[in-house]
């Protein structure tokens, strides 16, 4: 047989399986940047700003290399890793924290390392992906819960004990869920896991940086108990890239020994500790941003009201449409005008519950946050028509 014959029946399935994503309309694609900013996470616009830029330079200037390496346990750990868990550890009140190359790696590591055999892991039903992909890899037992339903919660635990279930618990929760904006009832959760010998797990990524005294988070008041882990990213708020994890000292040199994505991945750049260093201090220097950002939350919220769009009463609203060809069309319309607004879809987020992720940044102003909701309105409107 020739070879481009061959080549083309090893991809048959491959090209079968993209159709069926395209006939759904759950084909994804990269697609460059372009248009107002409606669609990052870069909350506090630090990722451009002249501040993180000077940082690099001058972290260049007095050496720190670009690449680490090699991993943490070989030659990698650089001094700029260890500054930035040690000046993190101080501003979020954590007793240690571990840097990683992303939030994915950091989801992964801690919750395929840190639940045992015999434990019993409960999880919010719209945790992150990353998450799910570290409860597979675990040893532990899972169970979903419905969204935010703190009794819930407590039902799985008593069930799981009544069944003869000797372990801890773990309550696996976001502080601010990643495609809905809502809060999640972290005082309740862990009086909760206070109650069932526990351990909660709180996955910070969108309330760094913007929520809690300094940008600390929602879980800035639990932070520093040995029952609770925190999980922050610094690629969202922060501009950089990576995540740090804060937790009892005793859980942080588990994760060294068992979390395989930490061991065996080359350590993050120490360029990006440095820069990870200057945005904390500029949480604390620049309150400005956090104060504006705020405002311009309130004033996005008001205007989804006003449209019949659900507030979320953060800096991600959700405009759920229902049907992903549909979604498609909208945010293309949305980024013809240019604004740049994108579609999510299953299996990022449940079944007919495909949407607009609008999220609020510094990149924009009132007025361009009120002119993006009336051109909303307008395809909306031309869309059910």
């Amino acid at each position: 047989m020739p070879r481009d014959e061959t080549g083309r029946e090893r991809a048959a399935r491959y090209t079968r399986a993209l159709e069926h994503l395209e006939r759904k309309g759950r084909k994804r694609f990269l697609l460059p940047q372009g248009g107002i900013d409606f669609t990052s996470n870069d909350y506090l616009a630090l990722a451009d700003s002249p501040r993180l830029k000077a940082s690099v330079i001058a972290a260049l200037d007095r050496g720190v290399p670009v690449g680490a390496g090699g991993s943490r346990l070989l030659r990698g750990n650089h001094p700029e890793h260890e500054a930035l868990e040690a000046e993190a550890a101080r501003f979020f009140g954590s007793e240690r924290m571990l840097y990683f190359g992303s939030g994915y790696a950091a989801n992964l590591s801690l919750l395929s390392a840190l639940p045992q055999r015999g434990d019993l892991v409960i999880h919010d039903e719209l945790i992150h992906a990353s998450a799910h992909a570290g409860l597979v890899a675990g040893r532990a037992a899972t169970a979903a819960v419905p969204h935010n339903d703190l009794d819930a919660f407590d039902d799985a635990i008593r069930t799981w004990r009544a069944a003869g279930g000797r372990g801890h618990p773990w309550i696996v929760v976001e502080s601010i869920y990643s495609m809905d904006g809502d809060r999640t009832p972290l005082p309740e959760l862990a009086d909760l896991a206070d109650r069932h010998d526990g351990f909660l797990v709180v996955d910070e990524a969108h309330a760094t940086g913007v929520h809690g005294l300094h940008g600390r988070g929602l879980a800035a008041e639990l932070e520093g108990r040995d029952n609770v882990i925190v999980l922050h990213t610094c690629g969202k708020a922060l501009g950089v890239v990576g995540a740090l994890v804060g937790a009892s000292r005793v859980l942080c040199d588990h994760l060294i020994n068992q979390a395989r994505p930490f061991i065996y991945a080359t350590a993050p750049s120490p360029l990006a500790a440095a820069s990870v260093r200057e945005a904390l201090k500029v949480l604390v220097d620049e309150p400005e941003r956090r104060e504006r950002l705020h405002r311009l939350i309130g004033f996005a919220n008001g205007q989804a009201h006003a449209l019949g769009i659900a507030a979320s009463g953060s800096q991600i609203l959700p405009v759920v449409i229902g049907d992903s060809a549909r979604t498609v069309r909208i945010a293309s319309r949305m980024q013809a005008d240019g604004f740049d607004i994108r579609a999510i879809r299953p299996p990022t987020v449940p079944a007919n519950t495909a949407r607009l992720r609008i999220a609020v940044t510094l990149h924009v102003d009132a007025a361009t946050v009120a002119r993006m909701f009336d051109r909303l309105a307008q395809i909306l409107a031309e869309e059910a028509s």
